[in-house]
């Protein structure tokens, strides 16, 4: 499993990730918006939309406010300040690079308060283009392993397009090319199989060790980035080594 996905992993059930429930709807609903923006308000032939609302159902988030996003997206509600989404491009210490995206109304207050978390980590924002090329977009799920048969998931996978199925004791990873989303996410909705993870994501062309301390630096400093109420995700190029992982599931 990749060092972000576990990590993300291990914060949910330790209940530090998105522990405010304001929060979490307030991600959910502006995930919705960019999608339905994006491709439209019908979840049957907006993919995207689709796997939004049912993060949204898993949380429970209140149907009246998977609506009201919905129509927020679309352009029939007027509701709210209008939201943009921009990748900000950086390192967070240790030489990390990062990506991170961003869903704001207030462009100045995500800079500054990204730049602020970047500087107290020991990293820095960077000029748009000069840490991209170390990315690669791609189509990414992940789901638990329990119950599940990995021949039978790894044939459903390369089938339907995947370029990479990961497996271990917890949780299976599929990473795709971007335009294989839809036919994986179908087949997957076939399968009964409901991912925690699916979405596009920027995946490290070639990722970096570090030793346990710095890991562990750069995780809180990315922790840190996570819970701003602009930033929806953190994609790095760290590679977190299984020492450091024991590490991080006991801080």
């Amino acid at each position: 499993m990749s060092g972000h996905s576990h990590w993300a992993t291990i914060r949910r059930k330790k209940g530090a990730a998105d522990a405010k429930r304001g929060q979490v709807f307030t991600r959910l609903a502006r995930e919705i918006v960019m999608a339905a923006r994006e491709g439209g308000g019908d979840p049957e032939s907006n993919v995207r939309l689709q796997m939004a609302i049912e993060r949204a159902r898993a949380q429970n988030m209140p149907k009246d406010n998977i609506e009201r996003a919905i129509k927020r997206g679309t352009g029939d509600s007027k509701e709210g300040n209008t939201l943009e989404q921009i990748y900000y491009e950086g390192y967070v210490g240790q030489g990390v690079a990062c990506m991170i995206e961003v869903v704001t109304d207030n462009r100045n207050r995500a800079v500054a308060e990204i730049r602020h978390l970047l500087t107290r980590g020991g990293g820095n924002m960077a000029e748009a283009g000069s840490v991209s090329w170390q990315f690669s977009r791609a189509a990414y799920f992940a789901f638990p392993a329990a119950g599940h048969d990995p021949d039978a998931i790894f044939e459903l996978a390369v089938e339907a397009g995947a370029n990479d199925v990961t497996f271990d004791d917890e949780e299976i990873e599929i990473i795709a090319p971007v335009e294989a989303y839809k036919t994986i996410s179908d087949r997957l909705r076939d399968a009964k199989i409901h991912p925690d993870e699916a979405g596009l994501r920027m995946m490290p062309n070639q990722e970096i060790e570090l030793p346990v301390e710095g890991t562990l630096q750069v995780m809180r400093t990315i922790e840190n980035l996570e819970d701003l109420d602009d930033v929806q995700n953190v994609f790095t190029n760290l590679r977190v080594t299984q020492e450091a992982m024991t590490a991080l599931e006991s801080d």
